[in-house]
């Protein structure tokens, strides 16, 4: 994020080659008030040139796959994880798929291509398509654990003739006489003409005696007619038999590109001039293969992604600044290798070719070098916005009219946001729904008032923090859950809700687009749970927070309370644990983007339908797992109930993926230290210190799960519940906790 005033977005839509080039770029060289972007469908991203290698089985997932989740975190760029479905060119916004759009003032596209399904009858039902490549990293691993028991002949079909399908075709017969060692494979590669048909003739001869030696069988100038479930039909009545099909055809643009009103080519891609700009809307550029550089056009190759990322880093820049940018020219002639699946490979450049191990070693060289620049943290910390010195290109008309009405803002007043920007926030987000709501923002007032109908008792509770994440949007979902926490602990409904939101200054778009983001993600938690946002506070600040102050109705017989474990109740927890210590190695690039998933996934499930199957099934007690941690949080319990001690399964507790490895790694919250307090209440704690789940115990959680105590019988019928231990009576010497397990 930029040190200071916020001034300019710049939008980086896909994760692919040239975009991570451009992060690193802006890292390693900020520019003050510029704030990049990045929003991803996929957060694991492929490099191309290293998947068929994978297939083959050269290399893991996670070495031919760039973490963005920590590209982000390293680069300081804002990271949204979501699809994009089209663009709102008049307000500057980038459409996503189940979310609010995300506002630009420079969009950048890289979202790649896909193998046109449409163009033959049965692909898309019966066919594995090799693009969007990031897909087919998973797909290949479910296919190879179903090979591994294969028998009987197996049949695979690759359609496509081009340098993806050669590699790939080659690529699935070596693992697979690895892996499915009990079938009798045959893989046949299908093209409507020649293979490697855009590459030197010595290329396709060195390819064809490959497939001959490896007895792949090669099907040239035949068209697909249809695929079938077990065949493949040729245009001349011919038939394949095929027990799985990958397609590797002619790359195909996305369909929301029609909806754009930008120019497209003749083959609907996004058309740019020789600086990578769209031919039609100077605010947008794109690159790689979405995109066809009209005075230059080539083939649609991951070699042209890499290429473009320098020239567009530095046209981004300049565009930033007002200055024109500058033309680029692709190479012509290009290196290709490819990889034969064996730990050969075949090089062409021009006219020439040459074969051999030393080429397979020298195409690994070069892939797993890029790789290292983007998968692996720097020697030493990139620059920060903070450290960078000022740029003068920066100080247009603009940007010092905004630097100096930034700067001028008052402090008064709760350095409160501008009234315009607020009612157009509340404007966009719509009336609130909620009962028994008098006086609430469909009429705004100088407080809100609530009825509260008679027999129910009010819950109140308060929480405000300030964000751990880029995404303003997940953000306010997060603080919606961990603020109504409270309230479904004790077996109330939520009601009502205050807001207290806290934005950076910024320009007053900015502001906006911070704001609403931010308060969208808490009304999608808030009215699901029935929980009428009825008013609040918004600031400025140094950076972006966000609080509720949140009232429940509970009918005072039913309420739920801390104390009341009763011997021999079994201890449930409904969620997993492990957000503390995935998102303090995520501050620090260390946490993989799908463990980063997984917690916020967690995080952002409500609890509300697990606080109702608790009355349900007479729970004595119940709180909800937060900053204290479990072992915080379940002292209190036991503190609240009297003589009871908790046998505690250290082996049953639920761990989010990657929090056990990252605590073995040496990670911890900050607030760990403070929990581990908790630990003279717990006997076993010598006898358990190698146990991975230990952590566990004393792990802050954000928007935790319920911690309950449940009559033994009644457990099973509370959805989501772990079992994790049991009550019983305290003897003399013993201990709030006493821990078991392996």
């Amino acid at each position: 994020m930029p040190a200071g005033p916020l001034l300019k977005d710049v939008v980086l839509l896909g994760g692919g080659h040239s975009h991570v080039h451009v992060l690193k770029s802006f890292a390693m060289k900020p520019m003050p008030g510029v704030r990049l972007t990045l929003i991803g469908r996929d957060i694991e991203t492929p490099y191309s040139g290293m998947i068929p290698g994978f297939v083959a089985g050269h290399y893991s997932f996670d070495e031919c796959h760039i973490d963005l989740a920590r590209l982000a975190a390293w680069t300081g760029a804002r990271l949204i994880h979501a699809e994009a479905t089209g663009l709102d060119r008049d307000n500057r916004r980038v459409l996503l798929e189940g979310r609010p759009p995300i506002s630009y003032d420079l969009l950048s596209i890289d979202v790649g291509s896909a193998p046109n399904l449409d163009t033959i009858p049965g692909a898309a039902h019966w066919a594995t398509p090799v693009k969007p490549i990031a897909e087919l990293g998973r797909r290949w691993l479910d296919f190879l654990e179903r090979m591994k028991s294969w028998q009987g002949p197996l049949r695979v079909v690759v359609i496509g003739g081009g340098a993806g399908g050669v590699e790939l075709a080659l690529a699935i017969d070596h693992r697979l006489r690895e892996v499915a060692k009990a079938a009798r494979l045959q893989v046949t590669v299908a093209t409507k003409g020649e293979i490697l048909a855009s590459q030197a003739i010595a290329a396709r001869q060195r390819m064809r005696a490959v497939f001959q030696r490896r007895g792949v069988r090669l099907v040239e100038n035949r068209a697909i007619r249809r695929i079938e479930r077990g065949s493949v039909g040729l245009d001349d009545g011919a038939r394949l038999e095929a027990d799985a099909v990958f397609v590797v055809t002619e790359a195909s643009a996305a369909r929301w590109f029609a909806t754009t009103g930008l120019p497209l080519d003749e083959r609907g891609f996004l058309a740019v001039d020789d600086t990578l700009r769209s031919t039609g809307d100077p605010s947008i550029f794109a690159v790689g293969d979405c995109a066809t550089v009209l005075p230059h056009r080539r083939p649609k190759a991951g070699v042209f992604a890499v290429r473009q990322g320098p020239p567009l880093a530095d046209n981004l820049r300049r565009a930033l600044v007002g200055q024109p940018p500058r033309p680029f020219v692709p190479q012509r002639r290009y290196l290709s290798i490819l990889g034969t699946g064996d730990g050969n490979a075949v090089a062409t450049r021009g006219p020439w070719a040459v074969e051999g191990k030393w080429v397979w070693r020298w195409k690994d060289h070069i892939d797993r070098k890029w790789m290292r620049m983007y998968r692996e943290p720097p020697a030493r910390p990139m620059a920060t916005n903070a450290a960078a010195p000022p740029d003068p290109a920066l100080a247009d008309a603009e940007a010092r009219r905004l630097l100096a009405d930034i700067g001028m803002r008052c402090g008064g007043c709760g350095a409160k946001v501008g009234a315009g920007v607020l009612t157009r926030v509340l404007a966009r987000l719509g009336p609130s729904p909620g009962a028994n709501v008098t006086i609430g923002l469909d009429a705004p007032d100088d407080a809100a008032m609530i009825e509260v109908p008679a027999g129910m008792a009010l819950v109140q509770s308060v929480d405000f923090f300030r964000t751990f994440l880029d995404d303003p949007l997940i953000f306010g979902e997060v603080a919606a859950v961990h603020a109504l926490g409270d309230v479904w602990a004790m077996g109330a409904r939520p009601h009502s809700a205050l807001a207290l939101a806290v934005v950076p200054a910024a320009a007053e778009r900015l502001m906006e687009e911070d704001l609403f983001q931010l308060l969208a993600g808490a009304r999608r938690v808030l009215d699901k749970a029935g929980c009428a946002l009825i008013g609040g506070h918004s600031g400025e600040g140094p950076e972006a927070a966000l609080g509720f102050s949140v009232n429940g109705l509970v009918d005072p017989a039913r309420a739920l309370r801390k104390g009341g474990l009763q011997v021999g109740d079994k201890l449930v927890l409904t969620k997993k644990l492990g957000t503390g210590v995935i998102f303090a190695a995520a501050m620090r690039g260390a946490a993989r983007g799908a463990w980063i998933d997984g917690a916020l996934a967690s995080m952002r499930r409500p609890s509300g339908e697990n606080s109702q199957a608790l009355i349900a099934a007479g729970a004595h007690a119940c709180t909800d797992v937060t900053g204290f941690g479990l072992a915080g949080h379940l002292a209190e319990m036991i503190r609240a109930s009297g003589e009871v001690t908790v046998d505690l399964d250290l082996d049953a507790l639920p761990s989010l993926d990657g929090a056990t490895e990252l605590f073995a790694q040496g990670y911890a919250s900050s607030l760990q230290p403070e929990n581990l307090r908790a630990r003279h209440l717990i006997d076993g704690m010598d006898k358990a210190a190698s146990h991975p789940n230990l952590p566990l115990l004393f792990d802050p959680q954000t928007a935790g799960g319920l911690l309950a105590s449940v009559p033994a019988d009644r457990v099973a019928d509370i959805a989501d519940a772990v079992v994790i231990g049991e009550a019983r009576a305290r003897g003399i010497a013993d201990t709030f906790i006493e821990l078991h397990g392996s």
